[in-house]
Order: structure tokens, then C-alpha cells, then sequence
């Protein structure tokens, strides 16, 4: 039997590592094992593979697959044409279609068949070779898929000073904070910074700060040691050890509680870190990122953010404006996002209605890029024909066409203000139907932290 490819398989079990190990050797020219997804995107960075077999869940008592996910998008952000096949024991079949939705090959449930297994596995490899004749054409999609990772920058006169200060600071190691608000891109920018840096050749690290609890801060950032709490079966590096020689991205940092504010800071300061459990300090080379959507230097005067931090992180200060702010690119985006979805669902959109142009620019996109991307998407799959009609476009009830005026607050009762989120959160998930990617867009945040307040709220 001829073996085929790399395999790279990535499950916290060791006991499922040491099986598939010995399993999937007959069939793969490598099959490397990683225990931790963490280290994923350095490893990848080395290694050419071909198939990614990815379990869903890593951290102990969290069955939302939420965590298999992240690190599908991540895989192919950083090779597009791997093949990933997403293992779980918790089989959900609106899990299996997301995941399918974002770009993974096969769903495979736990416990496995040996034979199932292997034919996903394969099935999932042969989508990685070209066809025959057709070399050429598969060496222009890869082009393709590296000018998709470039930012769009768009040809209005408020962005041109962004691009050109962006131009000249990437180069540089210099700590970075980009601001702006919730949908305009400011993830987007950190990658490019990454992309125009010394640094591209090493990994980009993304952290949620949003996502992270408290108990767990130190682990996920620093690292622990087996031994160190109960959960800890085996070493960890943490996010700092992850980005060396790259960049660490830390978004969403005005959510980082105030009593942990003072560890990072050490960190940044002293370019070292201690793991979880370790008296060793540790050196770390890394290129700091920081974003929010945040007044931070408000935060300072009202005590809930550290000044001399604030220092530390804002070397660069980068701030992209909205999208009603940059109106010339509203028309560019929406017909990228038409090009897009069209391949991704296979429909034949070709362009946009005269009254579809009107809607987009007189709409005030509150919810920015992230937005017009999502309001995009979903008419592009409500579309038949291939001009795209105005009647497909679903905006937000919160955002009426016609001005750029916020809407009017009505009267309500006090409330709490968790009590308020709480029926926020639930409100943007019954308007959209139960689509948490839309959801997560009209309240402007990720779809990691609607997960999480879901959880809080009890949703």
C-alpha cells in the first residue's frame, strides 16, 4: 500500500494520540500528533500538511466544539488548501453543517470506526492534490488565496493616513494599539501589520482577551507545568511561548480585569514570562499587538485601567475610522463580499441592483465591515438570478435607512445592567432568527464572547 501525505492529528487525549498514531502510520507517510492546539500555527509554518484531523473540545468540562472551531478558521487562514477533518465524541449535526460551513472536509464522531476513519482521512487528502493537467490552475488559486489575506484598504481620503502610517510602523517592532469600533476591521489590520512585518515568516498569535476567565489567564497566556492545578496532565506552552519570534495579537484588551492587568505589564516589560506551576522565568521574543473598541484612556481616569500600561502598549496609536465615515468603499466591499459568498454557495450573483447600491450607501452600517459582510452573505443565498435585488437585503430593525441617526431609546424600566445584557443578547438572537454569526454582528463583539455571555445568562 502505497502511503500518502502528511497527517497531522491534534486531540488532548494522549491515549487517542498513541492509537491513531499506530493506526494511521500505514496509511500516511507522517503522521505527526499534537496534544495542545495552541502550537498549531508554528508547527504549520514548518510543516507542509496535507490533512488535519482536529478535535473539538480542549478544555476540560466545555463540550461546545466551539474551541475545534477557532482552530479550523485558523488552519485555513494559515493553508488554505489543508484539508481538515473535525473528531469529536459529542456528535451534533448543526455542529457538523457549521463546521462544514468553515471550510472543513468531514465530521467524525468518537468512538471511531477504524475503516470510516481511514476513508475520511484519504477521501480528505485527495482534495489536496490537483487534477491532473490542471498544475498551472491550482498554483493561481494558491495565488488567489495569499491576496485574500491582504487587506482591503479601499479609496477613501480617511483611510490614506492609515494605510501610509501602517506602511511605515510595520517594519518596526514597535507595540501597537488599534482602535476603532466593533466591526471595522481592526483584526484584519493587525494580520496586515503582521503580513508587512520582519516577522512574517514566524507565527501571529490571536487572543481573545474577552474569551479568557480569570482562573485561567495565566495558563493561556504564560503556560503551566504538569502537576501545577488538577487539570494539568501534561506540560502547556501559553500563548507568549507560541508567539515567539512572531506576534502576540491581543484583541478586545479592555476587557482584561484590572487585578491581571499588572501580570501582563510584567511581561510585556521584562520580555519573559513564569509558567503555571514554574519558578523559571522564561525569555519571549515577540512583536505585541494590542486592539479594542474602548476609550482606554478614559478607562485610566476612572481607575479601570492601568496608566503605565496603557503606556506600554501604545507606542503606535492606530484608530480606523467606521465605514459611515469612508462611504466611497461601502459599494468596493459589498461587491467583494458578492464575488465571495457567490463562489463559497455556488450561485451566479454577478452584480448588484441600482436600488441594492442605493440601500448600501444610505444605510449607516453601525455594525461596520462585519456588517455589510454578513447582510451580504445572507442575501447572496436568499438570491436567485444574478443581479442581486434589494428586497434580499435583511438590515438591522435597530438601524433604519434614511439618516445616520441612532435610534431613538424608548422608556423602560431600570434595570440592572447585567439584566440589560441579558435581554440585549437574547433580543439580537430572536431577531436573527437564532443565527449566532448575525447576532454576534448586530451587538458588535465576536461570536466567542456571545458564546460565552449565552452561558453567563443561561441562553
Amino acid at each position: 500500500m502505497t502511503k500518502q501525505g502528511t497527517l497531522l492529528v491534534v486531540d488532548d487525549n494522549r491515549n487517542i494520540l498513541t492509537s491513531l498514531q499506530y493506526l494511521l502510520n500505514e496509511y500516511f507517510e507522517r503522521v505527526l500528533t499534537l496534544s495542545s492546539p495552541v502550537t498549531i500555527p508554528t508547527l504549520m509554518r514548518k510543516e507542509d500538511i496535507h490533512v488535519v484531523l482536529l478535535d473539538m473540545n480542549f478544555s476540560s468540562g466545555i463540550n461546545s466544539g466551539n474551541e475545534g472551531l477557532y482552530w479550523l478558521r485558523e488552519i485555513k487562514r494559515i493553508q488554505p488548501q489543508t484539508q481538515v477533518v473535525l473528531f469529536t465524541a459529542y456528535a451534533d449535526i448543526n455542529l457538523a453543517v457549521t463546521g462544514i460551513k468553515e471550510g472543513a472536509s468531514d465530521f467524525v464522531v468518537k468512538p471511531w470506526e477504524n475503516d470510516k476513519l481511514v476513508q475520511a482521512l484519504q477521501e480528505a487528502y485527495h482534495k489536496t492534490q490537483p487534477k491532473t493537467g490542471k498544475k498551472k490552475a491550482a498554483a493561481a488559486g494558491n495565488a488567489s488565496d495569499s491576496d485574500k489575506n491582504k487587506m482591503y484598504w479601499g479609496n477613501s481620503p480617511v483611510i490614506q493616513p492609515l494605510r501610509m502610517l501602517v506602511e511605515k510602523v510595520s517594519s518596526t517592532d514597535a507595540n501597537i494599539l488599534i482602535t476603532g469600533e466593533n466591526g471595522t476591521g481592526k483584526d484584519m489590520l493587525a494580520r496586515e501589520i503582521h503580513r508587512l512585518s520582519n516577522r512574517r515568516n514566524e507565527a501571529m498569535v490571536s487572543v481573545d482577551m474577552g474569551a479568557i476567565t480569570e482562573s485561567l489567564f495565566e495558563s493561556e497566556l504564560f503556560g503551566h507545568v504538569k502537576g501545577s492545578f488538577t487539570d494539568a496532565h501534561a506540560d502547556r506552552i501559553g500563548r507568549f511561548e507560541a508567539a515567539d519570534g512572531g506576534t502576540l495579537f491581543l484583541d478586545e484588551i479592555a476587557n482584561l480585569p484590572y487585578h491581571l492587568q499588572a501580570k501582563l505589564l510584567t511581561a510585556i516589560q521584562k520580555r519573559c514570562f513564569i509558567k503555571v506551576g514554574s519558578n523559571t522565568p522564561q525569555a519571549t521574543n515577540i512583536r505585541l499587538i494590542c486592539a479594542t473598541n474602548r476609550d482606554l484612556e478614559e478607562m485610566v481616569r476612572q481607575g479601570e485601567f492601568r496608566e503605565d500600561l496603557l503606556y506600554r502598549i501604545n507606542t503606535i496609536h492606530l484608530h480606523i475610522p467606521a465605514l459611515r465615515e469612508r462611504k466611497e468603499d461601502i459599494l468596493p466591499l459589498a461587491n467583494r463580499f458578492l464575488k465571495q459568498y457567490s463562489a463559497q454557495y455556488g450561485r451566479t450573483v454577478e452584480k448588484l441592483s441600482a436600488e441594492t447600491e442605493h440601500r448600501l450607501t444610505e444605510y449607516p452600517w453601525y455594525g461596520n465591515i462585519r456588517e455589510l459582510q454578513h447582510t451580504i452573505e445572507k442575501a447572496v443565498i436568499l438570491s436567485e438570478g444574478k443581479e442581486l435585488q434589494a428586497e434580499t437585503l435583511q438590515f438591522s430593525h435597530a438601524h433604519p435607512i434614511g439618516g445616520t441617526t441612532q435610534p431613538e431609546q424608548k422608556h423602560i424600566p431600570f434595570q440592572t445592567l447585567d439584566e440589560m445584557e441579558c435581554s440585549l443578547v437574547k433580543s439580537a438572537i430572536d431577531q436573527c432568527n437564532g443565527n449566532l454569526s448575525q447576532a454576534a454582528a448586530q451587538l458588535g463583539i465576536t461570536r466567542q464572547t456571545l458564546y460565552n455571555k449565552m452561558k453567563r445568562y443561561g441562553l
